[in-house]
């Protein structure tokens, strides 16, 4: 109303009209629509941001899980051997043990847990590959809290399972897979190393 006022007072005096001040609307829409642009762009660049952080987070973790894993079954191995015992024995000596690799019967999937008070440093049978459990987490333990052995841990995303193929009759191949999933993608990662029969 002040610049229409403003306007009227210097026509009246001969003057010409000066510019009127303060936005249009179509200043004031384009204006908004570039603020919403902005704003939208921010928000979907932390949102790719924190998936990619859960993301790496979830790989980092199913790397050491896989690792893990790997050097339980070492280690059995090293204590067979120590202990004068078939390199094998608890893993994959006989049909019955929980590692069998095979051929008759069927191939076994394992899993084994560090500092399982209630069945040791052994290898436990999953039965056939994809069925072993989700790891359960000690979540007061911080990160290396992972486990199968006590129920009134929290459940996590990651599975891991254990199998052994034979190469020779000193050598075998030790595969770990990691899987977890995010909604409805799934997730996995594979460690594989061939472990020897350093006892002969």
């Amino acid at each position: 109303m002040k610049n229409i006022q403003n306007i009227f007072n210097r026509k009246k005096r001969g003057l010409a009209p000066s510019k009127v001040e303060g936005f249009t609307l179509i200043e004031s829409l384009v204006a908004i629509s570039i603020l919403v642009a902005v704003i939208t762009g921010t928000t979907k660049a932390i949102q790719t941001g924190i998936s990619s952080y859960i993301f790496s987070k979830d790989q980092i973790i199913a790397f050491y899980l896989a690792q893990e894993g790997f050097e339980q079954i070492r280690n059995i191995r090293d204590e067979n051997s120590l202990n004068n015992r078939n390199w094998l024995t608890g893993l994959s000596a006989v049909s019955s043990d929980p590692c069998w690799f095979g051929p008759s019967p069927a191939q076994k999937a394992c899993r084994v847990a560090p500092a399982d008070p209630v069945n040791g440093n052994v290898a436990i049978e999953c039965g056939a590959p994809g069925s072993c459990p989700v790891l359960l987490q000690n979540v007061s333990s911080g990160f290396f809290g992972y486990g199968y052995n006590d129920i009134s841990w929290k459940a996590t995303v990651f599975k891991r399972e254990i199998m052994l193929t034979q190469i020779n009759s000193d050598e075998i191949s030790v595969s770990v897979t990691v899987n977890w999933s995010k909604g409805i993608v799934n997730r996995q990662f594979k460690l594989r190393e061939n472990l020897l029969n350093w006892q002969q």
